[in-house]
């Protein structure tokens, strides 16, 4: 279930979300705007929403099934990222409706994910869960900051 969820949020709604805007508003936006628009959205506001809600409401999920920390002491740590996940999401999730959040929420997400993949890159051992997380925050890090630079042209 996790690796499907996070596919889906990460690069299945994003894109039917863009192909939709993209052949419905008459191509006005730059498809820069576009993709930061949904990749925001989806991949910023809806994942860190829904991993904020599970790290508060179900640490353990995050520390030993991701992390494969056993340690209770994790739980608080895991908890406290679920807060900075979902005051990130907030933001992002807000964007939609303010679209000059847009390029913050990119930039806070996009420094996350891309912190957050190399942190978990330096780990020795890492399970398949891991893996996939630290795959995908890289793969949001890296888009993220293509966009930012193709947004922030003369």
């Amino acid at each position: 279930m996790y690796f499907l969820l996070v596919t889906l949020v990460i690069l299945v709604f994003p894109l039917l979300s863009i192909a939709l805007e993209w052949t419905t508003s008459g191509n006005s936006q730059a498809l820069v705007d576009v993709l930061a628009r949904w990749f925001v959205f989806w991949g910023v506001g809806v994942r860190l929403f829904l991993a904020g809600v599970v790290q508060i409401t179900k640490p353990s999920f995050t520390a030993e099934k991701i992390l494969g920390v056993q340690s209770q002491d994790s739980l608080i740590l895991v908890k406290e990222l679920g807060i900075g996940n979902l005051a990130i999401a907030s933001v992002a999730l807000g964007s939609i409706f303010v679209n000059a959040w847009v390029l913050g929420a990119a930039l806070a997400g996009g420094i996350f994910y891309l912190l957050a993949g190399i942190n978990h890159l330096l780990q020795p051992e890492r399970n398949a869960k891991e893996n996939y997380a630290m795959a995908t925050d890289l793969f949001l890090g890296l888009l993220l900051g293509g966009i930012l630079f193709f947004a922030w042209q003369p």
